[in-house]
């Protein structure tokens, strides 16, 4: 599946036009006449897509919309359409996390190519979030003294230091090692502290 495009615009002349081309170029679109009405609708953005939302509108604005979306934990990329070239709210969206900032009117080849990008992009921090998931499970098969040793471990501390700190032996952690490295599925030390730091158990 192409992806779905959520189109968020008062203008409801420009959401059927922008609606009949992205369905023409294969993608699913759903249109909302406000930003609110995306917001109680909640889609789903397991399902890659993207956002395409204008700035300035009755009731919650487009940055409005932008940074609710960030505190609910939404990975949807957004990419703002404007009828006006506004510097300061360009720079606001873009540092708040905004794939881009087109103004209109825009050609089907900017848009198409622009929307292409994010739900690549989506479809990339989807797949990083699902592989940090798979870690996070691995993660909680540890026993609490498994996870001392392994924050230990991924430190660079030797086995004897580790004893000492811990209070126990160099075979018994040893033997930790052995089960945490089974259970992390890590098929050497540089690959479990690559886990780690995916995992932001490393305090820099």
């Amino acid at each position: 599946m192409p992806g779905i495009i959520h189109v968020v615009d008062d203008d409801a002349s420009f959401r059927t036009a922008t609606q009949r081309l992205l369905e023409a170029a294969g993608y699913r679109v759903i249109t909302y006449s406000s930003a609110q009405q995306l917001l109680d609708e909640q889609p789903d953005d397991k399902i890659a897509g993207c956002i395409l939302l204008d700035v300035q509108m009755p009731g919650l604005s487009g940055p409005e919309l932008q940074s609710r979306l960030a505190e609910m934990g939404s990975t949807f990329p957004v990419i703002f359409l404007s009828g006006h070239a506004d510097v300061s709210v360009t720079v606001k969206a873009i540092k708040a996390g905004a794939d881009d900032f087109l103004i209109k009117p825009v050609t089907s080849d900017q848009l198409l190519s622009t929307i292409e990008k994010a739900i690549a992009r989506h479809r990339i921090a989807q797949r990083l979030a699902k592989d940090i998931e798979a870690l996070r499970d691995l993660l909680s098969s540890l026993t609490p003294r498994q996870r001392q040793v392994l924050d230990l471990i991924v430190r660079g501390k030797p086995n004897k230091q580790i004893a000492h700190a811990l209070g126990s032996t160099e075979r018994t952690v040893k033997a930790h090692r052995q089960v945490i490295m089974e259970k992390m599925k890590a098929q050497s030390l540089a690959q479990l502290v690559v886990i780690a730091e995916r995992l932001s158990l490393l305090i820099k």
